[in-house]
């Protein structure tokens, strides 16, 4: 089972909301996940990111992959891969 740390999109039409979600990837990207480890707000200035890093970090050593999306977002909240 491949394991992916990527975004879940929630929100309104043109008012975007992410789940940073940790997710088998074969399954859809706004359906089943493992682990919500964290939220992404782009709408607001600057954007708002929450991160539980320890849960993040436990599933990056277990071999979970991040998309690059969630890579950058990690990096910017202080977290290497």
């Amino acid at each position: 089972m491949a394991v992916k740390i990527r975004l879940k999109r929630m929100g309104k039409k043109k008012a975007p909301f992410y789940r940073i979600v940790v997710a088998d990837s074969r399954s859809p990207r706004d359906g089943r996940f493992i682990e919500q480890v964290g939220y992404y707000d782009p709408c607001k200035e600057p954007s708002e990111v929450k991160v539980d890093e320890e849960a993040v970090k436990k599933w990056l050593s277990n071999g979970a992959q991040p998309t690059a999306t969630v890579e950058r977002i990690l990096k910017n909240a202080g977290i290497e891969k």
